[in-house]
């Protein structure tokens, strides 16, 4: 089976607790995955092991078949994995076109020289594609601080996507994100993802958002991988159901 992702056996451990046991995942080309747990289950450890800001105690991170354990974040970045944060990293005083600029220049040039300009034509006209894109054109020149907390999030991800990575994983994408912003949120990341052909891996607590986007979905439990598969196997699991979901029955809207 191709795989653009492989975890071999992977562990963590802090001290005597285990954060990640043993945990064996295999993701296609174009999947679009959904990582689910209760708080502690291991979620966002794996996550950091696999785009290097955390090593591993033991076991194997395959990218297109190549090892990258050890690797920095940015060097597994530049191989085309990318990620955002469930607190989108931006700069907050700048406006958001110059936080786009940023991204553009980093992911052109990874050791950039202080006297070299940052705005040039080409890099403003790939800023204002990808924010058009993303359909947030209209926030191009206001502060981040003056944005709402989704478009925010919209930037994180579109700077995330600069560097073009065959890859994206999203840890908790709608955190602090209005009920009201989550889905016109999640409908234009996954429409631009799937324009861009980027395979997703993320991590959401909203059930109603991963019903609704995932083709597959990994649930975890006490750092194990407790169930991996299509989304109305895994939430109909008892296991699932009892260690993730909760006691309730969860069913698929008929949309899906």
């Amino acid at each position: 089976m191709n795989c653009i992702l492989e975890t071999q056996g992977l562990c963590k451990a802090f001290g005597a607790v285990t954060a990640a046991k043993d945990v064996n995942v295999r993701i296609r080309p174009g999947e679009v995955v959904g990582v689910i747990g209760s708080n502690g289950a291991g979620k966002t450890t794996f996550i950091n092991m696999v785009t290097g800001y955390l090593k591993p105690s033991s076991g194997q991170v395959l990218f297109n078949g190549q090892s990258i354990i050890g690797r920095t974040p940015r060097a597994i970045t530049r191989l085309g994995m990318a990620r955002s944060f469930q607190v989108a990293q931006l700069f907050p005083q700048l406006s958001v076109m110059d936080n786009l600029l940023i991204a553009v220049a980093a992911a052109q040039n990874p050791f950039p020289s202080l006297l070299a300009p940052m705005r040039t034509a080409a890099r403003v006209a790939l800023a204002d594609a990808m924010l058009a894109q993303f359909d947030i054109a209209r926030w191009r020149d206001t502060q981040v601080t003056a944005v709402p907390q989704g478009v925010r999030k919209l930037i994180d991800i579109a700077m995330a996507l600069i560097g073009e990575p065959q890859m994206l994983l999203l840890d908790e994408p709608t955190s602090g994100v209005s009920a009201e912003e989550k889905t016109a949120l999640m409908d234009t990341v996954m429409r631009v993802v799937a324009e861009r052909r980027v395979t997703v891996l993320f991590v959401e607590h909203d059930m109603d958002v991963v019903r609704r986007y995932v083709s597959r979905i990994l649930a975890f439990y006490s750092g194990e991988v407790l169930a991996d598969g299509v989304p109305e196997q895994v939430l109909a699991n008892p296991r699932v159901q009892e260690f993730v979901t909760g006691s309730q029955k969860v069913h698929l809207r008929a949309a899906l």
